[in-house]
């Protein structure tokens, strides 16, 4: 009898159990403002809102993961003084992957939309990148637990390219307007930065196919984030930034096509076009469980 395949766990797990603890860390060392009525509602909305989407896409079964990613990082991320506001935002979240999308992928990354809507309709929402600090403690932290996870979803390409060429625009600009190597250094520690970087970027059904297309979208990602931030002086550039250029991923699936993501077989995409890249080589372990061909999950 042939070996049974390994299976590959869902990188989704990984990433909520990640989010989960980097939100009870903040709860219970960075003394987050966040109250436990608006985590349940952010949750709980989240929730519905995933199981009214599976009802009218007709999906075959209800799955929590993804919402539940999304209302855990809005609980991270999203500050409200009026509560319905973080429910709304749920809801928004998680109701555009059903209602945005193109050629059978969601458009928009649903935390980022989710927190883009309410920011910019109401002034009684913001986020909020001071509650992490900015210090070598955070930043190892998140960068450890998001590494995890953007490798388990095959996905570090992106973030590395956007986290690089961030970085590039910041010594550079010191470089230019003569500030010490200590400020870009600092600006790089924020743990706002670094959960943008590895928990919302990364996303695998929001960011194109092929890994040269995801390598491109990183740094265009990062120079709008530089933009928002040194040019229009608006804080959260790279919150802004992903908003404005992820309705380019279609264009650049279209140019530079590659194999659609899959949660139960994590693949990077092709390097060039035609040309498969090392993840994409079929192995007997990685078939596993997998399906090729079947209905998108939202």
């Amino acid at each position: 009898m042939p070996p049974t395949p390994n299976k590959r766990l869902d990188p989704r797990l990984y990433q909520i159990g990640c989010l989960a603890a980097l939100l009870v860390y903040g709860l219970f060392w960075r003394s987050f403002d966040v109250s436990p009525a608006q985590i349940v509602l952010t949750v709980g909305a989240a929730l519905a809102a995933q199981a009214l989407g599976t009802r009218w896409a007709r999906l075959p079964a209800f799955d929590a993961k993804s919402a539940l990613i999304s209302s855990i990082s809005l609980c991270l991320l999203l500050r409200v003084d009026a509560l319905w506001l973080a429910p709304a935002a749920a809801v928004i979240a998680v109701g555009s992957k059903f209602l945005v999308r193109w050629n059978g992928k969601h458009v928009f990354n649903p935390t980022n939309i989710g927190i883009a809507v309410v920011v910019a309709l109401s002034d009684r929402a913001w986020i909020s990148p001071a509650q992490w600090g900015a210090g070598p403690t955070i930043a190892f932290l998140v960068a450890c637990l998001g590494g995890l996870v953007v490798n388990r979803a095959a996905r570090s390409d992106v973030t590395y390219a956007f986290l690089g060429s961030y970085a590039a625009i910041l010594f550079a600009r010191a470089a230019w307007i003569g500030q010490p190597w200590s400020v870009p250094l600092h600006q790089l520690e924020s743990g706002s930065l670094l959960l943008f970087s590895f928990f919302m970027i990364s996303d695998p059904k929001t960011t194109p196919n092929a890994r040269v297309a995801r390598v491109v979208f990183g740094a265009l990602v990062a120079a709008g984030a530089a933009f928002v931030a040194f040019v229009l002086f608006k804080p959260s550039g790279p919150v802004w930034a992903l908003v404005a250029l992820s309705p380019l991923v279609p264009l650049m699936d279209r140019i530079l096509p590659g194999r659609r993501y899959e949660w139960t077989r994590p693949t990077a995409g092709t390097l060039v076009k035609g040309v498969p890249d090392e993840s994409m080589v079929a192995r007997p372990r990685d078939l596993g469980g997998a399906r090729v061909l079947g209905p998108e999950r939202a």
